[in-house]
Protein backbone atom coordinates (compact mmCIF):
# COMPACT_ATOMS: atom_id res chain seq x y z
CA UNK A 1 0.00 0.00 0.00
CA UNK A 2 2.52 2.68 1.06
CA UNK A 3 4.53 2.62 -2.27
CA UNK A 4 1.21 3.14 -4.50
CA UNK A 5 0.20 5.86 -1.91
CA UNK A 6 4.04 7.10 -2.32
CA UNK A 7 3.67 7.17 -6.22
CA UNK A 8 0.50 8.85 -6.01
CA UNK A 9 1.49 11.75 -3.83
CA UNK A 10 4.54 12.27 -5.72
CA UNK A 11 2.71 12.58 -9.02
CA UNK A 12 0.83 15.72 -7.39
CA UNK A 13 3.49 17.45 -6.60
CA UNK A 14 5.99 17.04 -9.06
CA UNK A 15 5.18 19.21 -11.16
CA UNK A 16 5.39 22.10 -9.13
CA UNK A 17 8.80 20.74 -7.10
CA UNK A 18 10.19 20.70 -10.65
CA UNK A 19 9.69 24.04 -11.94
CA UNK A 20 10.64 25.28 -8.75
CA UNK A 21 14.05 23.21 -8.91
CA UNK A 22 15.17 24.11 -12.12
CA UNK A 23 14.47 27.94 -11.76
CA UNK A 24 17.01 27.42 -8.49
CA UNK A 25 19.79 25.12 -10.66
CA UNK A 26 19.21 26.30 -14.11
CA UNK A 27 19.29 30.28 -13.68
CA UNK A 28 20.16 32.65 -16.23
CA UNK A 29 23.86 32.94 -16.03
CA UNK A 30 23.75 36.30 -17.40
CA UNK A 31 21.03 37.27 -14.57
CA UNK A 32 23.53 36.37 -11.94
CA UNK A 33 25.46 38.92 -13.80
CA UNK A 34 22.60 41.56 -13.08
CA UNK A 35 21.68 41.32 -17.04
CA UNK A 36 24.54 42.79 -19.08
CA UNK A 37 24.42 42.05 -22.50
CA UNK A 38 25.31 38.09 -24.03
CA UNK A 39 26.13 38.85 -27.06
CA UNK A 40 28.52 41.62 -26.74
CA UNK A 41 30.40 40.27 -23.85
CA UNK A 42 30.94 36.87 -26.05
CA UNK A 43 31.66 38.59 -28.98
CA UNK A 44 34.58 40.70 -26.83
CA UNK A 45 35.92 37.48 -25.21
CA UNK A 46 36.06 35.91 -28.48
CA UNK A 47 38.79 37.88 -29.49
CA UNK A 48 41.52 36.70 -27.16
CA UNK A 49 41.71 32.55 -27.89
CA UNK A 50 43.65 29.90 -26.49
CA UNK A 51 43.72 27.17 -24.33
CA UNK A 52 40.42 25.04 -23.86
CA UNK A 53 38.03 23.86 -21.24
CA UNK A 54 37.90 19.85 -21.80
CA UNK A 55 35.02 17.29 -20.36
CA UNK A 56 34.92 13.91 -20.24
CA UNK A 57 32.45 12.25 -18.77
CA UNK A 58 32.51 8.53 -17.43
CA UNK A 59 30.50 5.95 -16.96
CA UNK A 60 30.30 5.90 -13.21
CA UNK A 61 28.81 8.97 -13.41
CA UNK A 62 32.03 11.12 -12.79
CA UNK A 63 33.10 14.07 -14.86
CA UNK A 64 36.61 14.86 -15.08
CA UNK A 65 37.30 19.04 -16.02
CA UNK A 66 40.15 19.92 -16.95
CA UNK A 67 41.51 23.22 -17.44
CA UNK A 68 44.07 23.49 -20.40
CA UNK A 69 46.23 25.85 -21.07
CA UNK A 70 49.65 25.05 -19.97
CA UNK A 71 52.15 27.39 -21.71
CA UNK A 72 50.35 29.81 -19.70
CA UNK A 73 49.90 27.72 -16.06
CA UNK A 74 46.91 27.74 -17.41
CA UNK A 75 45.24 30.69 -17.07
CA UNK A 76 41.73 31.92 -18.42
CA UNK A 77 42.07 33.39 -21.95
CA UNK A 78 38.56 34.75 -23.19
CA UNK A 79 37.46 31.99 -25.31
CA UNK A 80 38.08 29.96 -21.95
CA UNK A 81 35.53 31.84 -20.23
CA UNK A 82 33.20 30.77 -22.76
CA UNK A 83 33.75 27.03 -22.71
CA UNK A 84 33.43 27.25 -19.41
CA UNK A 85 30.58 28.21 -19.53
CA UNK A 86 29.14 25.78 -22.36
CA UNK A 87 30.76 22.66 -19.79
CA UNK A 88 28.77 23.81 -17.01
CA UNK A 89 25.50 23.81 -19.08
CA UNK A 90 26.56 20.57 -20.71
CA UNK A 91 26.95 19.21 -16.83
CA UNK A 92 23.79 21.11 -15.30
CA UNK A 93 21.98 18.42 -18.25
CA UNK A 94 24.01 15.78 -17.27
CA UNK A 95 20.88 12.73 -15.70
CA UNK A 96 23.20 10.24 -14.69
CA UNK A 97 26.32 12.82 -13.45
CA UNK A 98 26.96 12.24 -9.74
CA UNK A 99 30.19 14.34 -9.08
CA UNK A 100 32.75 16.51 -10.88
CA UNK A 101 36.55 16.58 -10.65
CA UNK A 102 38.57 19.91 -11.86
CA UNK A 103 42.09 20.01 -12.68
CA UNK A 104 44.13 21.60 -14.98
CA UNK A 105 46.89 20.21 -17.47
CA UNK A 106 50.59 20.00 -17.11
CA UNK A 107 51.08 19.09 -13.46
CA UNK A 108 49.56 22.51 -12.69
CA UNK A 109 46.13 24.05 -11.29
CA UNK A 110 45.51 27.78 -12.17
CA UNK A 111 46.54 30.83 -12.12
CA UNK A 112 43.41 32.82 -13.18
CA UNK A 113 43.24 35.72 -16.16
CA UNK A 114 45.72 35.77 -18.46
CA UNK A 115 47.30 38.65 -18.32
CA UNK A 116 47.03 39.46 -22.02
CA UNK A 117 43.34 39.54 -22.12
CA UNK A 118 42.89 41.39 -18.85
CA UNK A 119 45.32 44.21 -20.42
CA UNK A 120 43.72 44.03 -23.85
CA UNK A 121 40.02 44.48 -21.86
CA UNK A 122 39.52 48.41 -21.37
CA UNK A 123 37.87 49.35 -17.92
CA UNK A 124 34.46 49.91 -19.39
CA UNK A 125 34.61 46.14 -19.85
CA UNK A 126 37.02 44.88 -17.59
CA UNK A 127 33.73 44.26 -14.58
CA UNK A 128 31.80 42.36 -17.63
CA UNK A 129 34.81 40.16 -17.70
CA UNK A 130 34.44 39.73 -14.10
CA UNK A 131 30.73 38.93 -13.86
CA UNK A 132 31.36 36.37 -16.31
CA UNK A 133 33.68 35.21 -14.45
CA UNK A 134 31.77 35.73 -11.09
CA UNK A 135 28.47 33.76 -13.02
CA UNK A 136 30.19 30.79 -14.39
CA UNK A 137 31.32 30.18 -10.76
CA UNK A 138 28.32 30.63 -9.14
CA UNK A 139 26.73 28.02 -11.69
CA UNK A 140 29.75 25.66 -11.03
CA UNK A 141 29.00 26.01 -7.37
CA UNK A 142 25.07 24.72 -7.65
CA UNK A 143 25.71 22.24 -10.08
CA UNK A 144 23.91 19.22 -8.90
CA UNK A 145 27.10 17.43 -8.87
CA UNK A 146 29.34 17.10 -6.31
CA UNK A 147 32.56 18.58 -6.87
CA UNK A 148 35.88 18.85 -5.86
CA UNK A 149 39.30 20.38 -7.34
CA UNK A 150 42.15 18.44 -7.32
CA UNK A 151 44.81 20.63 -7.11
CA UNK A 152 48.32 19.84 -7.96
CA UNK A 153 51.15 22.52 -8.49
CA UNK A 154 49.81 26.47 -8.03
CA UNK A 155 46.35 27.73 -7.53
CA UNK A 156 46.84 31.39 -7.51
CA UNK A 157 44.63 34.51 -7.93
CA UNK A 158 41.64 33.21 -10.18
CA UNK A 159 42.49 29.86 -10.04
CA UNK A 160 42.60 29.53 -5.70
CA UNK A 161 39.27 30.87 -6.37
CA UNK A 162 37.85 28.12 -8.50
CA UNK A 163 38.80 25.86 -5.96
CA UNK A 164 36.56 27.40 -3.65
CA UNK A 165 33.37 27.10 -6.64
CA UNK A 166 33.89 23.35 -5.52
CA UNK A 167 32.29 21.39 -2.59
CA UNK A 168 36.10 19.95 -1.97
CA UNK A 169 39.50 20.62 -2.59
CA UNK A 170 41.94 17.59 -2.46
CA UNK A 171 46.03 18.74 -3.15
CA UNK A 172 49.00 16.87 -4.54
CA UNK A 173 52.62 16.96 -2.49
CA UNK A 174 53.88 20.35 -3.16
CA UNK A 175 51.12 22.04 -4.33
CA UNK A 176 49.54 25.31 -2.68
CA UNK A 177 46.49 27.93 -2.66
CA UNK A 178 47.58 31.58 -2.53
CA UNK A 179 45.40 34.33 -3.37
CA UNK A 180 48.04 36.91 -4.68
CA UNK A 181 45.23 39.51 -5.44
CA UNK A 182 47.18 42.59 -3.61
CA UNK A 183 50.21 42.37 -5.25
CA UNK A 184 47.90 43.37 -8.48
CA UNK A 185 46.27 45.73 -6.74
CA UNK A 186 43.36 43.91 -6.25
CA UNK A 187 40.52 42.07 -4.43
CA UNK A 188 38.81 38.79 -5.71
CA UNK A 189 35.93 39.32 -8.42
CA UNK A 190 35.22 35.97 -8.90
CA UNK A 191 33.29 35.27 -5.77
CA UNK A 192 36.21 33.72 -4.19
CA UNK A 193 36.44 35.82 -1.17
CA UNK A 194 33.15 35.06 -0.24
CA UNK A 195 33.39 31.52 -0.37
CA UNK A 196 36.63 31.45 1.44
CA UNK A 197 35.31 33.39 4.26
CA UNK A 198 32.53 30.50 4.25
CA UNK A 199 35.41 27.65 4.00
CA UNK A 200 37.79 28.73 6.42
CA UNK A 201 36.42 31.39 8.78
CA UNK A 202 36.39 35.34 8.72
CA UNK A 203 39.90 35.42 10.41
CA UNK A 204 41.78 33.24 8.23
CA UNK A 205 40.59 34.35 5.18
CA UNK A 206 40.95 37.81 5.97
CA UNK A 207 44.96 36.45 6.51
CA UNK A 208 45.09 34.56 3.49
CA UNK A 209 43.80 37.65 1.29
CA UNK A 210 45.78 40.57 2.94
CA UNK A 211 48.82 38.68 3.32
CA UNK A 212 48.49 36.76 0.15
CA UNK A 213 49.77 33.94 2.43
CA UNK A 214 51.43 30.53 1.06
CA UNK A 215 48.87 27.67 1.84
CA UNK A 216 50.66 24.65 1.38
CA UNK A 217 48.93 20.91 1.60
CA UNK A 218 49.51 21.28 5.47
CA UNK A 219 48.30 24.50 6.43
CA UNK A 220 45.43 23.60 4.13
CA UNK A 221 44.13 20.67 6.10
CA UNK A 222 44.79 22.46 9.26
CA UNK A 223 42.15 25.36 7.93
CA UNK A 224 39.75 23.18 6.32
CA UNK A 225 40.64 24.18 2.79
CA UNK A 226 41.53 20.73 2.29
CA UNK A 227 40.40 17.65 2.88
CA UNK A 228 43.05 15.50 1.97
CA UNK A 229 46.85 15.59 0.86
CA UNK A 230 47.18 12.92 -1.74
CA UNK A 231 50.21 10.68 -2.27
CA UNK A 232 50.74 11.03 -5.84
CA UNK A 233 52.46 14.31 -7.16
CA UNK A 234 51.73 13.32 -10.60
CA UNK A 235 48.87 14.00 -12.97
CA UNK A 236 47.64 10.22 -13.79
CA UNK A 237 48.40 9.02 -10.28
CA UNK A 238 46.60 11.85 -8.60
CA UNK A 239 43.41 11.65 -10.62
CA UNK A 240 43.22 8.14 -9.87
CA UNK A 241 43.27 8.70 -6.30
CA UNK A 242 41.01 11.76 -6.74
CA UNK A 243 38.48 9.32 -8.20
CA UNK A 244 38.97 7.06 -5.34
CA UNK A 245 38.39 9.59 -2.99
CA UNK A 246 35.05 11.08 -4.66
CA UNK A 247 33.92 7.77 -5.53
CA UNK A 248 33.02 7.02 -1.42
CA UNK A 249 30.53 9.83 -1.81
CA UNK A 250 28.79 9.06 -5.43
CA UNK A 251 27.49 5.30 -5.02
CA UNK A 252 23.79 4.73 -5.46
CA UNK A 253 21.54 6.50 -8.05
CA UNK A 254 22.43 9.95 -9.65
CA UNK A 255 19.25 10.70 -8.62
CA UNK A 256 19.47 10.20 -5.22
CA UNK A 257 23.27 11.61 -5.29
CA UNK A 258 21.93 15.29 -7.01
CA UNK A 259 19.30 15.53 -5.00
CA UNK A 260 21.76 15.20 -1.48
CA UNK A 261 23.66 18.41 -3.47
CA UNK A 262 20.60 20.25 -4.00
CA UNK A 263 20.03 19.83 -0.16
CA UNK A 264 22.79 21.09 0.75
CA UNK A 265 22.82 23.91 -2.21
CA UNK A 266 19.18 25.29 -0.88
CA UNK A 267 19.98 25.03 3.18
CA UNK A 268 24.05 27.28 2.13
CA UNK A 269 22.59 29.86 0.06
CA UNK A 270 18.66 30.32 0.42
CA UNK A 271 17.31 31.62 3.52
CA UNK A 272 15.98 29.15 6.07
CA UNK A 273 11.94 29.25 4.73
CA UNK A 274 12.99 28.42 1.48
CA UNK A 275 15.49 26.12 2.02
CA UNK A 276 13.08 24.40 3.79
CA UNK A 277 10.51 24.51 1.50
CA UNK A 278 12.91 23.48 -1.51
CA UNK A 279 14.10 20.50 0.91
CA UNK A 280 10.86 19.39 0.89
CA UNK A 281 10.19 19.72 -2.85
CA UNK A 282 13.13 17.92 -3.48
CA UNK A 283 12.46 14.89 -1.22
CA UNK A 284 9.26 14.88 -3.16
CA UNK A 285 10.88 14.05 -6.14
CA UNK A 286 12.71 11.18 -4.72
CA UNK A 287 9.94 9.51 -2.50
CA UNK A 288 8.40 6.77 -4.10
CA UNK A 289 11.49 6.77 -7.04
CA UNK A 290 12.85 3.84 -8.27
CA UNK A 291 15.56 4.05 -5.56
CA UNK A 292 12.96 4.75 -2.82
CA UNK A 293 10.79 1.63 -3.92
CA UNK A 294 13.39 -0.77 -4.27
CA UNK A 295 15.18 -0.06 -0.64
CA UNK A 296 11.47 -0.66 0.72
CA UNK A 297 11.53 -3.83 -1.34
CA UNK A 298 14.89 -4.88 0.27
CA UNK A 299 13.57 -3.47 3.99
CA UNK A 300 17.08 -2.78 4.91
CA UNK A 301 17.37 -3.05 8.77
CA UNK A 302 18.76 0.54 10.23
CA UNK A 303 22.48 -0.53 12.04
Amino acid sequence: FFPEMAVSLCKKIFQTAKKRIIQQRRVSLYNVAHGYEEELIKKKLQQFAGGSINLSKEDNGIGILTVNNPQLMNAFTGTMMLELQEKVAELENWKDGKGLIICGAGNTFCSGSDLNTVKAIPNSQASSDTKMNFACKILLRRLPLISVALIQGKAIGGGAELTTACDFRLMTPGSEIRFVHKHMGLVPGWGGGARLVRIVGSGAALRLLSGALKVDPERALHLGLSEETLLSPEESGSLEEARAWLSQYTEGPASVIQAAKQVVTAGRELPLEDALRTEKDIFGTVWGGPANLQALVRRPKHK
